[in-house]
C-alpha cells in the first residue's frame, strides 16, 4: 500500500507542476523581402499592364502555439516594374512605389503550430513615375486586403499572399506575392 500511495502521490506532484506550464510562444516579429507578379485589374488593366513588385516588409504577429487564431500588423514597401501598360507613354516599363499597412488575423487551420492562413486589411499608397488615366495623377490613396498562407521553418517565415490595392480608388492592381523573413523578437 505504500507503493501505491507514493505512486499517487507522485501523480498528483507531477499534475501540479505540469498543469501551469504554456506552450511557447512563436517569435512575434518577422523582417523580410517581398517579391512577385501584379497586374492592373478591371478598367485599369490596359493602362497599368503586367509586372513584378521587389521589397521589403516587417510583421508584428504575437501568437502562441496553443491558440489557433491570431492577430497581425504588417507593414510593407514595394518598388514595382509595370510593362506593356498604356499609361507608360514617357518611358515603358512604368515604375511604381507602394506602401502599405495591413492588420488582420492569423488562424491555424489544423494541429500545425508552424502553418498559419491569414487574412489582412488596411491603407496603401502608390505612386507611379508617369500619370495614370483616367485620373491623370501619380499619387493614390486607398485600401488593400490580402489573403494567403504562411509556413514557420528552422527561424524562418515563408509566405505567400493574394493581395489587391486601391480599393475603392483607381487604380486597382491585383498581386501574388512570396515573402521570405527572419523571425525574432
Amino acid at each position: 500500500m505504500t507503493v501505491r500511495t507514493s505512486t499517487a502521490a507522485a501523480l498528483v506532484g507531477l499534475t501540479v507542476v505540469v498543469a501551469p506550464l504554456r506552450a511557447e510562444p512563436l517569435a512575434p516579429g518577422s523582417i523580410g523581402v517581398s517579391a512577385g507578379g501584379v497586374a492592373g485589374t478591371g478598367p485599369d488593366a490596359n493602362a497599368l499592364g503586367i509586372g513584378y513588385v521587389l521589397g521589403a516588409h516587417a510583421a508584428w504577429q504575437p501568437t502562441l502555439t496553443e491558440k489557433h487564431v491570431g492577430t497581425s500588423l504588417k507593414l510593407a514597401v514595394l518598388f514595382g516594374t509595370l510593362y506593356t501598360g498604356e499609361a507608360a507613354r514617357i518611358n515603358d516599363p512604368m515604375k511604381t512605389l507602394q506602401l502599405d499597412l495591413m492588420v488582420g488575423i492569423r488562424v491555424r487551420p489544423g494541429d500545425n503550430p508552424s502553418r498559419y492562413l491569414t487574412l489582412r486589411a488596411g491603407g496603401a499608397l502608390l505612386r507611379a513615375d508617369q500619370q495614370i488615366p483616367p485620373d491623370m495623377h501619380r499619387a493614390y490613396a486607398g485600401g488593400i486586403a490580402s489573403i494567403g498562407l504562411e509556413q514557420h521553418l528552422f527561424g524562418f517565415l515563408f509566405n505567400l499572399d493574394v493581395r489587391y490595392s486601391m480599393i475603392g480608388m483607381r487604380p486597382g492592381m491585383l498581386g501574388l506575392v512570396f515573402g521570405a523573413s527572419k523571425m525574432g523578437p
